[in-house]
C-alpha cells in the first residue's frame, strides 16, 4: 500500500448518543424496540437511501418516516418532527480505533460525500495530516459515481491498485472503489455484512498493509 484513502461519516466519525436519543423518542411513544435492532435497520436503511452533501429538515423527514417503517412503526407527524428535534446537531466523536492513523507511516487521503466545512472540522478531532481531502460539494459530483473516485485517484497521482480505500457502505464506498481497480475494504465493527469477504473489524487492522 502507498496511499491510505479513508471515508470519513461511519468510519472516522460518528454521533454516539445517536440511537440512544432514538430509543428515548420511540419509548415517550409507547414502542420498546432493542437498541441493537435500531441500528441494524438504520445501516441497512442508510445502504438504500442516497445522503446530501447538505441534509435538511425534509429529508430527515423522509429519511426517519422509511427508517419507522423499516421497524414496523406507522410514524405520525409528531413523531417525526420529535426525532429530528431530538436527533439535529448532536455531537461528532471519533471512534476509538482512529488512533491507530498517528502511527502509519503512509499518506492519507479523505474522500467524503460531505461539504466543505469537513476540513476545519477533521482538524478538531485528528492530528494527522490528510493530504488530500476530497468532498462531494466542491467537485460538484459524489458516491456512488465513479467520477468521484477516478478525481480521488487522479489528484492521488498513483496507480489505483496501490491505493487502499476505507469506508463504511458496500453501495457507496465498497462496490464502485472496487470497480476502479482500488484496494477497498468494508469497516463493518459491528459485523453487520459477515459475508463480506473484503471487510475490517477495526481500523487497527490497517496495520498489516503497512
Amino acid at each position: 500500500m502507498k496511499y491510505l484513502l479513508l471515508d470519513v461519516a461511519g468510519t472516522l466519525l460518528h454521533k454516539p448518543v445517536f440511537y440512544e436519543k432514538v430509543h428515548e423518542v420511540l419509548n415517550g411513544f409507547g414502542y420498546e424496540v432493542p437498541l441493537e435492532t435500531l441500528k441494524l435497520r438504520h445501516k441497512t436503511l442508510s445502504e438504500a437511501i442516497f445522503f446530501p452533501d447538505r441534509t435538511s429538515a425534509d429529508f430527515y423527514r423522509t429519511f426517519n418516516a422509511e427508517f419507522m417503517y423499516s421497524l414496523g412503526i406507522v410514524p405520525s407527524d409528531l413523531m417525526l418532527e420529535t426525532l429530528f428535534t431530538s436527533c439535529s446537531y448532536l455531537p461528532w466523536e471519533k471512534f476509538e480505533d482512529t488512533k491507530i492513523l498517528e502511527t502509519l507511516n503512509c499518506p492519507i487521503g479523505i474522500i467524503s460525500n460531505f461539504n466543505s466545512t469537513l476540513k476545519d472540522k477533521l482538524k478538531s478531532f485528528f492530528h494527522v495530516e490528510f493530504k488530500d481531502i476530497l468532498v462531494s460539494e466542491e467537485l460538484g459530483v459524489a458516491k456512488p459515481k465513479a467520477a468521484f473516485y477516478q478525481a480521488a485517484i487522479d489528484r492521488i497521482g498513483l496507480e489505483p491498485k496501490d491505493i487502499l480505500y476505507v469506508g463504511d457502505s458496500v453501495k457507496l464506498d465498497l462496490e464502485p472503489a472496487h470497480k476502479l481497480g482500488i484496494n477497498a475494504f468494508l469497516i463493518d465493527r459491528d459485523n453487520y455484512f459477515p459475508a463480506q469477504p473484503s471487510r475490517l473489524g477495526s481500523l487497527s487492522e490497517l496495520k498489516k498493509f503497512v
